[in-house]
């Protein structure tokens, strides 16, 4: 073949790849593009064990997830806790707490909590100091279900102490977000009574590390006792990349359980607030 027309063949290939190669790269553009705009801020890596921002704030009440705090960040929470019963009773309970991330994918949390029944002609009381401490057994996204061990010792006051151990778990999947906790609670002497139960939540984002909304409940056994069941809905609002507000309200379920019980949470974040915090607190047994 002449020198000339194997130029001309070879020039005519090279500009019929280049559409091929154009549309595969405009492909590949695209697909970054659609994957970039489905991927929410609040779920990506974002504190030093590679969790993501939401799981910094306290997404449930009764069920935690990991580590919320990285080392040396500080947070503060209060909580609200009202529960409705037959015969008008209502009992309430105040908790304030502050939570210290620790190096090796640790937390230590600090808490104190009062009560008021009305039901009781005592006014508010004190009911509990309580320690606790969590584990995570690996950073985020290396296990299924990012299992972490939480072990609190509760100092009561004018009952036996209380140890309660959890197993946590909880994920995210395209703002999705669930968690459900293993729990046991146990006195320590006196009657030694024994409390067993399963916490579980799930949440959607609405409008990213601002709004979600979310259903979590319950379910409570109290050796030689009747099961508990709650259950019902939940909603977050991030007003600041350092704080957030959590409201629930669920509802008993069965005859055993109260008729309702309902949370209000707050917790501000102090240090990197753009790393969002941590938050968790306890919930079995008590008022």
């Amino acid at each position: 073949m002449h020198p000339a027309q194997t130029t001309i063949l070879t020039s005519v290939a090279l500009l019929a790849l280049c559409p091929a190669a154009r549309a595969q790269n405009n492909g590949s553009i695209l697909e970054d593009l659609v994957v970039s705009a489905n991927a929410l801020d609040e779920e990506r890596a974002d504190g030093v064990h590679g969790e993501p921002e939401w799981v910094g704030h306290r997404r449930f009440s009764n069920t935690r997830i990991y580590i919320q705090k990285d080392p040396g960040e500080v947070g503060v929470e209060q909580w609200y806790r009202t529960r409705f019963f037959d015969g008008g009773r209502v009992t309430q309970r105040l908790q304030s707490e502050v939570e210290i991330g620790l190096p090796w994918r640790m937390q230590l949390d600090i808490y104190e909590k009062v009560i008021h029944d009305n039901s009781d002609p005592e006014d508010w009381q004190q009911d509990e100091v309580a320690v606790e401490l969590r584990y995570a057994f690996a950073d985020w996204g290396k296990l299924w279900g990012n299992p972490t061990i939480y072990e609190e010792y509760a100092f009561t006051d004018g009952g036996p102490d209380v140890l309660e151990s959890k197993l946590l778990f909880g994920d995210d999947c395209r703002g999705w977000h669930w968690g459900v906790n293993l729990i046991n609670a146990r006195e320590l002497w006196g009657a030694k009574e024994t409390e067993w139960a399963v916490a579980a939540g799930l949440s959607r984002t609405l409008i990213d590390s601002k709004l979600s909304l979310g259903l979590e409940g319950q379910w409570t056994h109290p050796e030689g006792d009747h099961n508990e069941f709650i259950l019902g809905p939940s909603i977050q609002i991030l007003p600041t990349a350092n704080t957030h507000l959590d409201l629930v309200a669920m509802a008993g379920l069965n005859e055993a359980s109260p008729n309702a019980e309902c949370w209000i949470v707050f917790g501000f974040d102090f240090g990197d607030g753009a790393k969002g915090g941590g938050y968790k607190p306890t919930t079995l047994g008590g008022l």
